[in-house]
């Protein structure tokens, strides 16, 4: 058992640099942490017990969208964190 929990993680450590990985795979790689990203905010905005939630309770919803209006006129991603952060305490706050 201790040796199918090891080699997974020593294998790619053993041949990184040994391996000469093809141009077009490297500019995939460049697409791999945007796209898990993504998935873990949809997850979190979007679905609630298993079911998709769209209302004007969803607090998570409205916290990203102004998170994302703030993040398009500031450029600014401490500053984004923020408002994200406290709108949606705020709203959890105000509506329990």
């Amino acid at each position: 058992m201790a040796l199918v929990t090891f080699l997974p993680r020593f294998l790619p450590i053993a041949f990184a640099g040994k391996v000469k990985l093809p141009a077009l795979l490297l500019q995939a790689f460049e697409f791999i942490p945007i796209a898990v990203l993504t998935v873990i905010i949809t997850q979190t905005v979007f679905v609630h017990d298993g079911e998709i939630a769209l209302s004007f309770n969803n607090h998570y919803l409205w916290a990203t969208l102004v998170a994302t209006g703030v993040a398009l006129v500031t450029r600014s991603l401490g500053f984004t964190v923020g408002v994200g952060l406290l709108v949606f305490f705020v709203l959890r706050f105000i509506a329990g």
